[in-house]
């Protein structure tokens, strides 16, 4: 699965890029969490063998629209289970994206009940290292 992905994904950049479309497009790739390293299964609940939401340590990348070209940023243990290097919030990617897309991160804001949320929450930062 992982070679189609990267094939598409990497098809897409180079036509952006030839089209001249990519410093314009900010391309961002992931999910919403990552998976533990280890298979798990628990057979009284019914879970088959599979991996566990892992939210601690996951990958994301950004390519074009800004985002400094070649950029690994972060580490995890050899196992990949704990964050060892430049550990990222989520509320930091997202201030980051909003940075990105022109859009002041602390002023972007909703009301629910009465009171102003931000998307960051009160943590988020930009992450100044990912910026060209």
């Amino acid at each position: 699965q992982c070679a189609n992905t990267d094939r598409a994904a990497a098809a897409l950049i180079k036509d952006l890029k030839q089209r001249g479309l990519l410093e314009d497009t900010l391309v961002v790739w992931g999910g919403e969490f990552g998976r533990t390293p280890m298979v798990e299964s628990n057979v009284a609940l019914g879970r088959s063998k599979g991996r566990d939401h892992h939210p601690q340590a996951f990958t994301m990348w950004l390519a074009g629209g800004g985002v400094k070209p070649g950029l690994a940023l972060g580490a995890t243990d050899d196992i990949g289970f704990h964050i060892t290097e430049d550990p990222v919030h989520v509320h930091d990617l997202q201030a980051t994206i909003l940075h990105l897309l022109g859009l002041d991160h602390t002023k972007l804001t909703f009301r629910f009940q009465g009171r102003d949320y931000r998307l960051t929450d009160v943590y988020g930062n930009v992450i100044q290292k990912v910026l060209a």
